[in-house]
């Protein structure tokens, strides 16, 4: 028969509860470093959304965006910000 001395037994158990802790908490760590590719950018201006020079700005920002190749709702989301409210 084998003997197995306390202090063995117990760095086994430890081993054995830390090996199954990792496999059981694998698949949640899978599952959130997925990602659909969706960039997310937030814009706080300092202008009302219908103020003309919020306007310019967002229209050149935009313009800007997609001559990079960026598209927006596909992989990029824009979320415009005043002092206020987002818009």
């Amino acid at each position: 028969m084998l003997y197995v001395s306390r202090g063995e037994a117990m760095r086994r158990r430890e081993f054995i509860r830390l090996v199954s802790g990792a496999a059981a908490a694998w698949p949640f760590t899978v599952r959130a470093q997925q990602t659909d590719g969706t960039r997310r950018v937030g814009v706080l201006m300092p202008y009302a959304k219908d103020n003309p020079e919020a306007q310019a700005r967002i229209a050149a920002f935009l313009h800007e965006l997609q001559r990079l190749g960026w598209t927006i709702g596909r992989d990029l989301q824009i979320e415009f910000c005043s002092a206020h409210v987002c818009f």
